[in-house]
């Protein structure tokens, strides 16, 4: 096998359990705190929300916990999916590192968000829930839960940024092609929505701002409840199962990563490749370099601040402590859609905090250059967001080149570009620009971050 290019697991070999970070955090979390108490919160507080089943994973301990065999029988439509080495990307570099990425966008929806999608969904319809309301921003989150309320026969209702509404409109066909409704945000369906276009009526929304109207409809009603599909605890577990995956692929080649990489917007797909490899080395095996990397216009990680903040901006939801730009703030409309997001998954923004994770950020034309520069190597277009990943692993495989080392790189290759065309399109026409983090809108939001006393 020491040519191979792609490292197949049969569908016997899928796992069966998931992974939970917070069994081996050396630290624990800080506690989520109810908005107006900034009290703990318990599971009564976010019931009307989500399914208990969710409820009880999101603040679970369990290292391992089981994946229902109706969501694994489900998967099997996609997984296990492929790890490639990125051979003929390796020779274009002329790099001594061996590269690999695992593959998500061989699933349905294009993505690794039906990952959690399905699990959300089988939750939701075994405790009787009829509707989920949720947001997406480049749409592949409204795409995977579209996907998976077909599978489930749930009722499913998107709010999705309406500067990726308009950039998008094949992503909003795929929801309603799975009988989703899709509505650019803000809207007027919400009074949250109604706000913001009074104050503001070229809006070009925010996941903030569509978090807000996804919420406040699911609460109105007994028979729905809300989905994301990024950030908190419960979604980064059920993604873990790529990364479970690849530590499995990279055994039958007889290799292990020296560093994981992975695109960060709410931190979902990072966390599925990378924390399965953190958590053995939390657990005294061997040391890995984790990089995140985001866009330079939507620097949380980077820029931000590590402090107690809203997930969303109408100020509904519980307070997390995460790095965050301030939940009142707008990303200009760069084109990675599903990376502009104020806030970062408490997870990794706990582990960012405590030096497990090194983070880094770059402009969206760097990342447009080497997303070509790989797909004339492998024969895949990332989407947008997944480019951030590429250019890191193409700098740190030059990197090897420069120093003579051979060093295992692996990276999530989280989605396909094909609904993203047009990006490129622009790309190639010299249209895109880049769009800069405005550091006054920065300052302003982070100044309305809640006081929370003692903490």
């Amino acid at each position: 096998m020491s040519d191979t290019v792609k490292i197949l697991l049969p569908e016997t070999e899928m796992p069966k359990q998931w992974y939970n970070i917070n069994a081996d955090l050396p630290v624990p979390l800080a506690p989520v705190l109810h908005p107006v108490t900034h009290k703990p919160v318990g599971p009564d507080d976010l019931a009307p929300l989500f399914p208990m089943a969710v409820i009880e994973q999101e603040m679970s301990t369990e290292r391992n916990i089981d994946i229902p065999d109706p969501v694994r029988e489900v998967y099997r439509q996609w997984r296990p999916s492929p790890l490639f080495r990125a051979r003929r990307l390796e020779k274009a570099l002329n790099t001594p590192a061996r590269i690999y990425y695992k593959y998500e966008g061989v699933s349905p929806a294009g993505s690794h968000k039906p990952n959690t999608a399905i699990a959300q969904a089988f939750y939701n319809k075994a405790e009787g829930v009829k509707r989920i309301t949720t947001e997406t921003g480049a749409g592949q989150w409204g795409s995977s839960l579209a996907l998976a309320g077909a599978m489930f026969d749930l009722e499913i209702e998107v709010f999705m940024v309406k500067v990726s509404f308009n950039q998008k409109p094949y992503r909003r066909a795929f929801m309603e092609s799975f009988g989703a409704t899709c509505t650019a945000s803000p809207s007027n369906l919400t009074a949250a929505g109604r706000a913001i276009l009074a104050d503001n009526p070229d809006s070009t929304g925010s996941l903030g701002i569509a978090i807000s109207e996804a919420v406040e409809l699911a609460v109105q009603r007994d028979d729905t409840k809300y989905a994301l599909g990024s950030v908190l605890n419960h979604v980064l577990l059920h993604q873990t199962i790529a990364g479970i995956e690849a530590r499995r692929q990279l055994e039958m080649v007889d290799d292990y990563p020296d560093m994981v990489i992975g695109c960060t917007g709410g931190g979902s797909n990072f966390a599925g490749i990378a924390f399965p490899f953190l958590g053995e080395q939390l657990r005294g095996g061997k040391a890995v370099e984790f990089i995140a990397v985001e866009p330079a216009s939507c620097p949380t990680l980077t820029q931000g601040k590590f402090a107690y903040d809203w997930g969303d901006t109408a100020h509904m939801t519980p307070l997390t402590k995460m790095h965050t730009l301030g939940s009142a703030f707008v990303p200009p409309g760069f084109h990675a859609g599903g990376l502009r997001y104020h806030g970062m998954a408490p997870q990794i923004s706990h582990l960012t905090d405590l030096g497990y994770i090194k983070p880094r950020a770059y402009g969206q034309l760097e990342c447009f250059a080497a997303g070509l520069e790989f797909a004339r190597a492998e024969g895949i277009i990332p989407a947008p967001e997944a480019n951030h990943a590429v250019k890191a692993t193409i700098d740190e495989a030059i990197r090897c080149r420069e120093t003579g080392e051979s060093k295992a790189l692996l990276f999530n290759l989280c989605g396909h570009g094909n609904f993203d065309m047009q990006a490129y399109t622009d790309y190639l026409a010299g249209k895109l620009k880049e769009e800069d983090a405005s550091a006054a809108e920065q300052s302003m939001a982070l100044a309305g971050l809640p006081s929370v006393a003692g903490l």
